[in-house]
């Protein structure tokens, strides 16, 4: 018996389950129910999901929040009811119904093809941001945004967006990296730091926040967090050099032009004196809005001071082999908030905005 036909226990189901958006709106349109087992086309493995982490992108999906028609922060939007968005998605329109899911932590159990036959019953995580096109585009498409995700006991994904990883990790903690520490490398690549370098990182408590920390860190340089008070104390874990608490006067506290690098995924009100804070050439780096999209620019503090901007969303191609050899080398470490059953998410992204726990929760499917 060779290993395709030892770990391909799915030969013969016809049916899986899986949470089900319908739509976009609140809790209602998360639906756990049987659906088809995905099919395999050319270039692809089947992964039966192990784990699968939970991310503000999820919601902001299910919500519609990625429209120019939306212009509160995810929590005030959470809070209302939403009309039909077309243009919600990361890439404008939203295949409804689909399987969201951006975390994958999983097991090769079947390939389309001979020469991925390496991959089978490997422990692998998946690339969910695939540039499709080639490193010098940067189109990309998201599993669990653009195609079904890992919110179901089996995923299909291009046999080039698996990764093997070999580390004594829980399936569980392997699941809190993909999207939060991949967006937070991508960002940090981006932005050059270096240990000369002195950090403001906004929302550091966060899923991307907490991995910014740590990934800044093992540069070497000097970390400034912000954060509510409650997670002071998660954050000194982490090595962060200064805390300050969220709402606080930058420039009063830090002064003007003190820092090199602004890690920023909050916006909002706060954008504005972030921008005081940063040194001439500055850079600053954004994934993400949750306090608010539209934010006050003025373009002095932009253009006298040669601020670089950098919008941070397709990963670069060094960003998910540099996270592999991290976790093997023991250089970063996950961040478990809590663990809950693939029927229970919409549980678990209830109390994600809630805002109150640190580092990741993670959905584990049932094996019936």
């Amino acid at each position: 018996m060779n290993n395709n036909q030892r770990f391909d226990i799915t030969s013969t189901l016809q049916a899986m389950k899986a949470v089900v958006t319908t739509g976009v709106g609140g809790y209602e349109r998360l639906e756990y129910k049987d659906v088809p087992m995905p099919k395999l086309n050319a270039g692809e493995v089947l992964i039966e999901v192990l784990a699968a982490g939970v991310n503000n992108t999820e919601i902001n999906t299910r919500l519609g929040w990625y429209s120019d028609s939306v212009t509160t922060s995810t929590e005030q939007a959470s809070d209302h009811e939403v009309d039909d968005i077309a243009d919600g998605g990361w890439n404008e329109l939203t295949p409804f119904p689909f399987i969201q899911g951006t975390d994958c932590c999983g097991r090769v159990v079947k390939t389309s093809s001979n020469q991925f036959d390496s991959l089978i019953g490997c422990r692998v995580l998946v690339r969910a941001c695939m540039r499709s096109n080639g490193f010098d585009s940067f189109e990309n498409r998201w599993m669990g945004s653009d195609f079904d995700g890992a919110f179901a006991q089996y995923v299909v994904v291009p046999a080039s967006e698996v990764f093997k990883i070999d580390c004594d990790w829980s399936d569980v903690e392997l699941a809190t990296i993909p999207c939060a520490y991949g967006t937070a490398e991508n960002m940090v690549h981006r932005a050059s730091v270096t240990s000369a370098d002195t950090v403001l990182v906004t929302g550091a408590s966060g899923g991307v926040g907490s991995a910014v920390v740590q990934l800044v860190k093992r540069r070497g340089a000097k970390v400034i967090a912000l954060s509510s008070a409650s997670k002071f104390d998660h954050l000194q874990q982490l090595g962060v050099d200064q805390i300050l608490e969220r709402g606080s006067n930058l420039t009063q506290l830090l002064g003007d032009r003190s820092v090199d690098v602004a890690f920023d995924n909050v916006a909002g009100e706060g954008f504005g004196s972030i921008l005081k804070v940063l040194k001439p050439g500055g850079r600053y780096a954004s994934s993400g809005a949750i306090a608010g999209p539209l934010v006050a620019l003025d373009m002095r503090h932009f253009y006298l001071k040669d601020l670089n901007l950098i919008g941070c969303t397709a990963w670069d191609e060094a960003v998910f082999p540099n996270l592999i050899s991290y976790i093997e080398r023991g250089e970063i470490k996950p961040l478990v908030a809590g663990t809950f059953d693939l029927k229970d998410m919409a549980q678990a992204q209830q109390l994600f905005l809630e805002k109150n726990h640190f580092g990741n929760f993670v959905l584990v499917p049932s094996a019936d």
